[in-house]
């Protein structure tokens, strides 16, 4: 799937553009995004193709040596003259930032010009072969018990060409992603909902891994009828790679986010360099970290994908910024910069972020726990990066019993508790490790972007509810 036609014929109204503000801003970037987006879902009783989540359009972003402003548009033809003259009287009315929000030196523009491109096998299926797939995997997880009441398969694409041109870069990018859902409505001793996510870049990757997973989602769903409340208190906790890269999101994650360290708004800005995890502890963080739907070749503001370790050796040693960020505190910009979308500002945001794996067996992990709780499944999760408290949320856990997995079943299982407290008490890291790439994240309650997570098996020990 070729980058869009679209933003290629825009690539001289760009450069013509970024010239004519040029008169008044020393620094002048635009991106331009197309992104376009389908769903195909199937139940027992509906199908449905739709268009999803998509965008395009323009955002320039100007810095007049103490101060950045943004401008956002649908088009970029006509006179360039008058549009730079009309983007420039529209932002003068935010000429009070330049008063607060100092920019440091030169923001680098160091020359560069590349198009990055991710190959994707999207156009190997239609609308129809897609449909005809979600209600063949509907068929089966509904024929595994007369119990399943509805089961929904759903296939969601997304293509991403994006535009970046200054004065001295002209770079572009195109990539794909992909997300599957399995999800069981099932009837026994009460109702409940099973579910299994997918995430990649390749359509061939998420069906293949779907149809493994039917009669897993529906033998969950049976245990779950059975499951009770977790009795609250401090347990040893084995966590899977989804609660481990939530516990990272979360712990971690926006707590490191830059433009929070500009607000005081987080504990971890005063804590750099110092121990705020278990020795054998190691995150990181990036869209060059590793391989997933989060991973893109440059960022909203142009830089290029970074790998950054945010904690080594249990040392927090690094966070996350965008450019503006970066350039307030002096710093080098990591490749975070993110946008809900053309028409939003960007923030310092994370992509994927895990911790690395260990050298312990995820069986002698299960052995070494008397008493407690293996966590499955990532639910959602909250954090107070002021106060470094953490609120987990995991769909289900099954009980460990004299160093045993039993057929005792909890859900939903809270962990809760002080940041560094939760990971100061890593004790063992497994060996084997996956990054989960199926969910989007807000900035509090919007700004989404998508994200992935994970790593290793995790020993802990920490809070239940």
């Amino acid at each position: 799937m070729p980058f869009s036609s679209y933003l290629n014929g825009k690539r001289k109204d760009c450069a013509e553009l970024v010239q004519a503000l040029g008169r008044y801003f020393p620094y002048v970037s635009i991106l331009g995004t197309d992104v376009r987006s389908t769903s195909v879902r199937a139940d027992k009783r509906t199908t449905a193709v739709q268009e999803g989540r998509g965008e395009c359009g323009f955002v320039v972003k100007m810095n007049d040596g103490r101060a950045f402003f943004e401008y956002s548009l649908d088009d970029i033809s006509g006179d360039k003259a008058a549009l730079a003259d009309r983007i420039r009287a529209a932002v003068a009315t935010d000429a009070a930032l330049s008063a607060r929000m100092i920019a440091p030196g030169p923001i680098d523009d160091t020359p560069m010009q590349q198009d990055f491109l991710r190959e994707t096998d999207f156009t190997d299926y239609s609308d129809a072969d897609l449909l005809k797939t979600c209600q063949e995997l509907v068929k089966e997880m509904g024929e595994k018990d007369q119990r399943v009441l509805n089961a929904f398969a759903v296939l969601q694409f997304f293509t991403c060409s994006k535009l970046f041109v200054t004065r001295n870069r002209h770079l572009s990018q195109h990539y794909g992603w992909a997300n599957g859902h399995l999800i069981v409505m099932f009837g026994g001793d009460k109702m409940v909902q099973a579910r299994h996510t997918e995430g990649a870049d390749k359509l061939s990757e998420i069906i293949s891994a779907l149809r493994a997973h039917t009669a897993s989602v529906v033998d969950l769903a049976e245990h779950l009828t059975h499951a009770t409340p977790i009795e609250p208190g401090i347990y040893d906790v084995i966590t899977d790679p989804s609660i481990t890269g939530l516990i990272a999101h979360e712990a971690f994650g926006h707590g490191v986010e830059m433009d929070q360290f500009v607000k005081d708004r987080a504990l971890a800005k005063h804590c750099m360099g110092q121990y705020v995890a278990s020795p054998i502890s190691n995150m990181h963080d990036g869209a060059a970290a590793t391989h997933s739907v989060a991973s893109y070749f440059f960022d909203d503001d142009g830089v290029l994908a970074h790998d950054t370790q945010i904690i080594k050796d249990g040392i927090l040693t690094a966070g996350l910024s965008d450019l503006a960020s970066a350039a307030q505190l002096g710093a080098a910009p990591t490749g975070n910069g993110r946008r809900d979308s053309y028409k939003r500002k960007a923030y310092a945001r994370m992509t994927n972020t895990f911790f690395e794996p260990g050298k312990d067996k995820l069986e002698d992990m299960i052995a070494s726990v008397k008493h407690g709780y293996m966590l499955f499944e990532t639910n959602n999760g909250m954090e107070d990066p002021k106060n470094w408290q953490i609120q987990c949320t995991a769909e289900y856990g099954i009980e460990i019993v004299d160093g045993k997995l039993t057929d005792h079943y909890v859900s939903p299982v809270v962990m809760s508790g002080f940041v560094p407290d939760l990971l100061k008490s890593i004790s063992m890291i497994s060996d084997q490790s996956t990054v989960i790439g199926s969910g989007m994240c807000g900035k509090g309650y919007k700004e989404w972007v998508r994200v992935a997570d994970g790593g290793p098996h995790l020993k802990v020990r920490v809070k239940l509810g």
